[in-house]
């Protein structure tokens, strides 16, 4: 079943994106979350304060709770979902830059969809093509498409 996202998530938007809307918003404490453009699945925490924008990785366990990423040494907390991670870290003194104040929402819904089961965002690929002919390595005939790779 698939699970509505909270609104401040904005899916697959680039760093520049990001920088703009919360530039737009211009005020202390506004965040979002993206979609990391350098690790897949992972996600960015990204936070406004005094024009600068403040990014913290954020990660799903295969249990499926989320958390971000700490410094070594600091303690990582567990949620069982992003609307309760952006709750504790609408609290002051929780350990990033400036607390939660103001959700930069996105304009159209989203769902989060299991991940065997594509979503309807997500690319369709292309069946790939039958081989031409169903060899098994070992009985292959003489080709040059085949190299013979054995201990010396």
């Amino acid at each position: 079943m698939a699970a509505a996202l909270p609104v401040c998530y904005h899916g697959c938007i680039s760093r520049k994106e990001c920088e703009d809307l919360l530039g737009k918003k211009n005020k202390d404490g506004a965040y979002l979350i993206r979609d990391s453009e350098t690790i897949q699945g992972a996600m960015c925490l990204c936070v406004y304060k005094q024009k600068t924008v403040y990014t913290y990785r954020l990660l799903q366990t295969h249990t499926g709770h989320y958390t971000l990423l700490t410094a070594g040494g600091l303690e990582e907390t567990y949620f069982k979902s992003l609307d309760d991670l952006i709750r504790h870290y609408k609290r002051k003194n929780q350990g990033l830059v400036m607390h939660l104040r103001h959700s930069v929402k996105r304009k159209t819904a989203m769902l989060i969809q299991p991940r065997s089961v594509p979503g309807p965002e997500a690319p369709r690929r292309a069946p790939m093509p039958p081989p031409e002919e169903d060899h098994d390595y070992e009985n292959a005939p003489d080709s040059s498409e085949y190299v013979e790779v054995l201990p010396p």
